[in-house]
């Protein structure tokens, strides 16, 4: 960390009050140099004041909604490295040096505190939540070629480049997979580093719903490997649809070669209508992804500008 050089620990809370004094405590001793803000997103049990009184910066998001904190924090906070935690005491401050580190050294625009290669699976007590970590990672890796082990941590650090590059588009707990996404997509470096794991405290309740934000994580892999991967996306769409519409044909076909008469007309005309919708369907691929690609170029023009402006400021 060089002189004159700012991080800025970002917080984002919702109904944290049990908790909130000693994740801020802890980093003002592991990391005094750091400003520690919290973002308060409706609490109602009083976790504003508590941040307040233990020295933090506290601001307010009233949409309800995780990524609209971090979306809030993203563009309201300048700083030469951001670190995000939780404000639950999941993740030992201690780590947070570690992520910083790796920001600070230029090793990744974005560190991952990766929790599931440590204490995850031990420590924590919602079984279903662990199965959904291991299927969004092994989903990911497969449909982006990335070997990256804990997609959705808490637990991360950035540089001022991708915090102020990333388009936050999630409103709740899809935030954390739509970052890894757009950080695979757009070749930013990223650097996991193990850090230890620990279960909510007694009376601290987790705000994740493990089936309905299990679904939007699910539907916002989707949604990302449909626009960044276009091409690929609508040429499996395609091949699926051949497939079904030759399922349906092959017999058409072979009475036709047995009686000489073709039958199931209906059945030939959604046959041709899905033929129709494939070959619509692989060139849409097509044209997509020369307008992604005409994207990227645009992308990596706007990262140049960027840091020129900056290092004018500097």
């Amino acid at each position: 960390m060089e002189k004159g050089q700012k991080t800025a620990i970002l917080i984002p809370c919702y109904n944290e009050s049990k908790t909130i004094e000693k994740v801020i405590k802890d980093h003002q001793a592991v990391m005094p140099h750091a400003d520690i803000y919290v973002y308060d997103n409706n609490s109602s049990d009083g976790t504003d004041e508590i941040a307040r009184k233990a020295g933090a910066i506290v601001r307010y998001e009233y949409r309800q909604g995780k990524g609209n904190v971090v979306r809030s924090m993203f563009r309201d906070i300048d700083a030469d490295c951001y670190i995000m935690t939780d404000g639950d005491d999941t993740y030992p401050a201690e780590f947070a040096l570690e992520l910083e580190q790796q920001i600070y050294q230029k090793r990744a625009d974005m560190a991952i505190g990766d929790r599931l290669s440590s204490t995850y699976f031990t420590e924590n007590k919602r079984p279903f939540h662990n199965i959904g970590n291991v299927l969004v990672r092994k989903l990911i890796n497969v449909l982006f070629k990335a070997e990256v082990k804990d997609i959705m941590t808490g637990a991360r650090g950035f540089t001022r480049e991708f915090v102020k590059s990333f388009p936050v588009t999630s409103k709740g707990f899809e935030i954390e997979t739509e970052m890894t996404i757009f950080a695979l997509d757009n070749n930013f470096k990223i650097v996991e580093v193990p850090i230890d794991y620990r279960d909510r405290p007694e009376g601290s309740v987790s705000k994740l719903n493990t089936y309905s934000d299990g679904y939007k994580v699910l539907m916002t892999i989707g949604t990302l490997f449909r626009d960044t991967k276009p091409y690929l996306f609508f040429t499996m769409l395609s091949l699926v649809l051949l497939i079904i519409s030759g399922i349906f044909f092959t017999p058409i076909l072979i009475n036709y070669f047995e009686t000489g008469l073709v039958d199931k007309y209906p059945t030939l005309i959604v046959i041709s209508a899905l033929w129709i919708i494939a070959i619509i369907s692989f060139f849409s691929g097509v044209i997509l992804q020369v307008l992604k690609k005409q994207h990227r170029h645009n992308f990596e023009r706007h990262l140049n500008l960027l840091n020129e402006i900056w290092r004018k400021e500097a």
